[in-house]
């Protein structure tokens, strides 16, 4: 059988046994969703503790690639977090081979869902006590690099580090982010602020700061406080949903924005019907469209149209109904990237 060398932080489609070259580590986690990998990546980089290692599950669809990733790094951990969609016939193999590993070698096992809903067949698969599972479970449902961090706090407390922990925190809807804190209220959010400075908000997707997907957006606060801008940014699941569209008005209500920087695709009102009611106009500030990109920054240079089909239809066509002005890409996608902590 021809053993392929995976590229580092790339995505194969599990066709050939590949070898992900990594190194034993005290805490292995796999995940198929890139978002599950990034966000505990990035909250790894801010803490010490035990080692720790990410891989695409999705690497692993031949099985002899499942068997080398056992014999040569599930078997040296202490802790195997799995975090599934699709239930056990989405990767049984791999399932299998990691639960008798576990069993034999007294290794502590976690098997979790990929969403929101439980999965009995999953769970008893764990060799962790429920309480445990479920508690990593709710880190990964709620997202967000808070969760993220005290997900790997819990892990290293499993192990017997004595580490101090919280709860897994339901995430907001919408609300304000600021770098390096947790959810915070307008009231902190101004103690960041240069009394009679203009305001600047930044509106961006939910999804972005449970992944902990957020340089495009600490990039941006950066760039507005550097030219004299008092940053507002909220996170929105969308601003079509109710609590979200409320949580702007709030929050407008008593920090009213000079300038609005939106970061959400698509449009609240549709093409030739009736004007439905924005969150993002009712300040009478205007509202620029920046677009976080869903291509890489090389196509987008060589390519005559700038942006793909895709993105030129969900920010720029679409927010054009809504009155947005349109400016440019200010965020583009990597298409591999290899953090050396995790491997």
């Amino acid at each position: 059988m021809h053993l392929l060398a995976a590229k580092p932080g790339g995505i194969s489609d599990g066709s050939e046994a590949v070898d992900l070259g990594q190194t034993p580590g005290d805490i292995v986690i796999l995940s198929a969703a890139d978002t599950d990998l990034q966000m505990l990546a990035a909250a790894c980089q801010s803490r010490g503790g035990p080692s720790l290692r990410l891989a695409n599950l999705m690497n692993l669809g031949h099985n002899m690639s499942v068997d080398l990733y056992v014999d040569d790094i599930v078997s040296q951990a202490k802790l195997v977090v799995i975090r599934l969609l699709g239930g056990m016939n989405y990767w049984p193999y791999g399932i299998e081979q990691i639960a008798a590993c576990c069993s034999a070698l007294d290794i502590k096992l976690a098997v979790l869902p990929g969403d929101d809903q439980p999965d009995a067949e999953l769970a008893g698969l764990s060799t962790l006590p429920a309480e445990a599972c479920h508690r990593l479970w709710q880190y990964f449902v709620h997202g967000g690099p808070g969760n993220a961090e005290n997900l790997l706090m819990h892990a290293a407390d499993l192990l017997g580090g004595d580490i101090e922990w919280r709860e897994p925190a339901p995430l907001l809807r919408a609300g304000i982010y600021w770098p390096d804190e947790d959810a915070i209220d307008c009231a902190d959010l101004k103690t960041h602020w240069e009394p009679g400075a203009p305001v600047g908000a930044i509106t961006f997707y939910r999804a972005l700061y449970q992944a902990g997907n957020l340089a495009p957006v600490d990039a941006v606060i950066s760039g507005l406080r550097t030219r004299g801008l008092n940053p507002l940014p909220i996170f929105v699941a969308s601003l079509k949903e109710a609590v979200s569209a409320e949580t702007i008005n709030a929050i407008f209500a008593d920090a009213a924005p000079d300038l609005i920087l939106n970061a959400t695709g698509f449009a609240v009102s549709r093409p030739n019907a009736e004007r439905a009611d924005s969150p993002l106009e009712r300040p009478g500030a205007p509202v620029i469209q920046m677009i976080f990109a869903g291509g890489n920054e090389e196509d987008w240079r060589d390519n005559l149209n700038g942006l793909g089909a895709r993105d030129i239809a969900m920010n720029v066509a679409l927010p054009e109904v809504d009155g947005r002005i349109i400016s440019r890409a200010v965020s583009f996608k990597a298409e591999a990237q290899f953090d050396e902590a995790t491997q």
